[in-house]
């Protein structure tokens, strides 16, 4: 199953998304952003940086 992006409100009123694995694992939390159409677009953004992303190791 795929993950899914949930878009949340924290105690201060900024909103951010946590992408939950289909195991219901949260694997990322976002930055906080000032609306709901700021986290909405943070997702999309993750999602393009995603698709045929390369794993890199660092040392």
């Amino acid at each position: 199953m795929a993950g899914t992006f949930k878009i949340k409100k924290n105690a201060g009123g900024k909103y951010y998304f946590n992408l939950v694995a289909g195991n219901g694992e949260v694997v990322a939390t976002s930055q906080p952003y000032a609306s709901k159409d700021g986290a909405i677009k943070g997702t999309e953004a993750v999602q393009r940086a995603a698709d045929g992303a390369k794993v890199v190791e660092e040392e």
